[in-house]
């Protein structure tokens, strides 16, 4: 099995954590509209995600297999190529997520994400607001979860 890093981005990791995103959203996501195009979503984390996020990637194979970003108490994104999905490498970014915010996160994801709402709910985090997606830039109906420490 090839062992996988968890370290945090480096600029130059900026497109291949971009990319990473690119085709988990693809697959995980296949009915909701993107709101932004791929050379959009490349600048994004080049200019903005990278540098002024706590970013971490996962690597393995001298390449960003995973990407999580830390936004004050939120978990923003937390996305992985979808050939590396089921190898524990989600459980090691909740679990630096929850020591690098040791009072508490919280995150939104999609309704129709169901596995991540299964993944969220199996890491300790609680469903506290549903949306019908007017808040949000693809107008997708959402779900907030927040973990507190405590929770089971």
């Amino acid at each position: 099995m090839t062992a996988v890093a968890l370290r945090r981005a480096l600029a130059t990791d900026a497109g291949a954590a971009a990319d990473v995103w690119l085709r988990s959203f693809a697959a995980a996501l296949p009915t909701v509209v993107r709101a932004h195009s791929d050379d959009a979503v490349r600048t994004y984390f080049r200019e903005v995600v990278v540098l002024l996020r706590e970013t971490w990637v996962a690597e393995a194979a001298d390449r960003v297999v995973g990407v999580m970003v830390l936004d004050g108490d939120l978990l923003s994104q937390l996305y992985l190529d979808p050939d590396w999905r089921g190898r524990g490498i989600g459980d090691r970014f909740v679990d630096l997520a929850k020591r690098r915010r040791p009072d508490g996160l919280s995150l939104w994801t999609f309704q129709v994400n169901k596995p991540a709402h299964r993944f969220y709910e199996r890491h300790g985090f609680v469903a506290v607001e549903h949306t019908d997606g007017s808040g949000n830039e693809e107008r997708e109906p959402d779900v907030r979860y927040v973990w507190r420490p405590g929770q089971p």
